[in-house]
This record gives C-alpha cells, sequence and structure tokens, in this order.
C-alpha cells in the first residue's frame, strides 16, 4: 500500500512557499530563500539518500538566524504570512 505522501505532487508538498514567503509554524517564522526541485541537489541539501525537493529557509524570529535547508512538507499546521514569487531575489 502506497503512503498518501506518494500520491501528493511536488508542488503540494511544498505548498505556497515560494521563494520570498514567509510562513510560520510552531518551530518558528521562516523567510523562504530558495526552492530547490532538482532532486539530486536536493538529497544532497538535506543530506539524504533521496529528496524530491528542498527548501532554503532563514528563521526570521532569530537575529542570527542563519539560512538552513528544510524537507517537510506543508500541512495544516503552517501558515503563510506573506506570498512569495518566483522572481523574489533575496538581499544580500
Amino acid at each position: 500500500m502506497q503512503s498518501i505522501a506518494s500520491h501528493r505532487s511536488v508542488h503540494e508538498e511544498i505548498g505556497p512557499r515560494l521563494p520570498g514567503a514567509i510562513y510560520q509554524n510552531v518551530d518558528g517564522r521562516f523567510e523562504v530563500l530558495v526552492v530547490v526541485t532538482d532532486p539530486a541537489e536536493a538529497a544532497q541539501l538535506l543530506r539524504r539518500d533521496s529528496a524530491r525537493w528542498a527548501l532554503i529557509v532563514r528563521d526570521t524570529l532569530r537575529p542570527d538566524g542563519q539560512p538552513f535547508a528544510i524537507g517537510s512538507v506543508w500541512t495544516d499546521s503552517d501558515y503563510l504570512l506573506r506570498e512569495g514569487s518566483p522572481a523574489y531575489a533575496p538581499a544580500a
């Protein structure tokens, strides 16, 4: 039997987290810097044998928040604070 996650598309798993989006959940408030949809690059970023995608985010609630990679799917406990854009370029 296949899991529910295997039926979801990459787009559904990422949700509205385009570059520039800010979303919040119980773990923090995150700005999406990069969306990686190349499976080999995503696996390397997440240090896994395989991955379909990864996000590079930073926690905006931490003054010293450094970018890091995540692979968690969008759930009902996540909520969008600011929409992103595919053309977003983060400030240097």
